[in-house]
């Protein structure tokens, strides 16, 4: 009767070897599908933001007021995939089922400080928020008077919110203008304190995720980072470097 722990021929139970030869091909199957779940990012938020640049480029707008020139050496679609080092595994498959659903891009905002450059969706559904962050239908839209609100997930995009603090600039470029905000408040409030987006008088822009950003299950908070429109469109650094 044979032994069922046969040698093989590296001195090894055969058994042992099958399994450390499975550990392995498991291990290259995992790293293939994240890299192919970078690479589909990369390729679907490029598209997004290139769709906005060409729309952009095709139209002659006058220059809206408090706006800060586009720099003319990058154009919107030369953009790296999102980094998803912080986020959930929930949300990287959420971005990946994302892609298969077409949108329009209004704008594309930026927080130099924590380095986020994302797409701004029209909507807030799930789909919406797992390909970039979505406008608050019923508040105004950018270049308008009053309260822009955008809402992102606390796993995806506006997980580095958590690092930005009062006095910090947001940029948000739309088809006509590239826009300057100066973080103003920081808040975190009841999931039933919609009066965060009522109108206001002043341009102002109010981003809102959930909280705390590695609460387990429904964040029980939301976070709120209230900004003001610069008046010159240029940002509160830049405009402390050149005052007399």
């Amino acid at each position: 009767m044979e032994s069922s722990g046969r040698l093989s021929a590296g001195g090894r139970p055969a058994v042992v070897r099958r399994l450390e030869v499975a550990a392995w091909a498991s291990g290259i199957l995992l790293l293939a599908a994240y890299a192919g779940v970078r690479l589909e990012g990369a390729i679907g938020r490029r598209h997004a933001l290139r769709e906005f640049a060409e729309h952009k480029a095709s139209l002659s707008l006058p220059v809206a007021t408090a706006v800060i020139a586009p720099a003319p050496s990058r154009s919107l679609g030369d953009f790296l995939s999102p980094d998803m080092s912080l986020w959930s595994p929930e949300r990287v498959r959420g971005f990946q089922q994302s892609l298969g659903h077409d949108f329009q891009t209004l704008a594309v905002l930026r927080v130099p400080k924590i380095g986020l450059e994302v797409p701004v969706l029209e909507g807030t559904d799930e789909s919406e928020l797992n390909r970039g962050v979505g406008h608050i239908t019923y508040t105004p839209h950018f270049g308008a008077a009053g309260n822009v609100g955008v809402a992102g997930h606390r796993d995806g995009y506006f997980r580095g919110l958590k690092d930005v603090t009062e006095g910090d600039v947001i940029e948000v470029e739309t088809l006509s203008a590239r826009q300057s905000y100066t973080i103003r408040r920081i808040s975190i409030v009841s999931p039933d304190r919609v009066d965060v987006l009522a109108p206001s008088a002043e341009p102002t822009l109010t981003l809102v995720t959930c909280y705390p950003f590695y609460f387990v299950g429904d964040a029980p908070q939301r976070y709120i980072v209230r900004a003001s429109l610069n008046a010159d469109g240029a940002p509160a650094a830049e405009r402390r470097e050149h005052a007399p």
